[in-house]
């Protein structure tokens, strides 16, 4: 019964570690954000304080989440962004108070649409 029961918690922590979300594993999300170059300016968290942080270059997962969840259509458009970039004029710079880069540049020689879509998917998937 001991057995069983230490079985039964295994597989339930391994299922929770590789938890599936829409655009793959967190894991395989990850490693791909890394290789891609995603993490160099986004975070998973938003920031705690913003009197006592530097902001971050870009924002956070989380906070995109957030802001574009329930839209018709953020996948499309996120990804648009993620392949094309945000734009270059003071418009086109949307996360002002959140993040300190001008504007997200153009990322389709580090990632496929195909990714950039799974990465979208998933982010959109975060809770807060």
């Amino acid at each position: 019964m001991g057995r069983c029961l230490a079985l039964v918690m295994g597989m339930a922590f391994t299922a929770s570690a590789f938890a599936q979300s829409p655009g793959g594993t967190d894991r395989e999300i990850r490693k791909l954000t890394a290789e891609s170059g995603c993490d160099l300016c986004h975070t998973l968290e938003p920031r705690k304080s913003p009197a006592n942080e530097v902001l971050p270059i870009g924002p956070a997962w989380k906070d995109i989440a957030r802001k574009y969840r329930g839209q018709k259509d953020a996948v499309d458009r996120l990804t648009n962004i993620v392949l094309q970039g945000s734009g270059s004029g003071p418009r086109d710079r949307h996360w002002s108070r959140e993040a300190s880069g001008v504007a997200m540049p153009p990322n389709t020689v580090e990632i496929s649409r195909a990714d950039a879509e799974r990465v979208v998917r998933w982010i959109l998937s975060l809770q807060n």
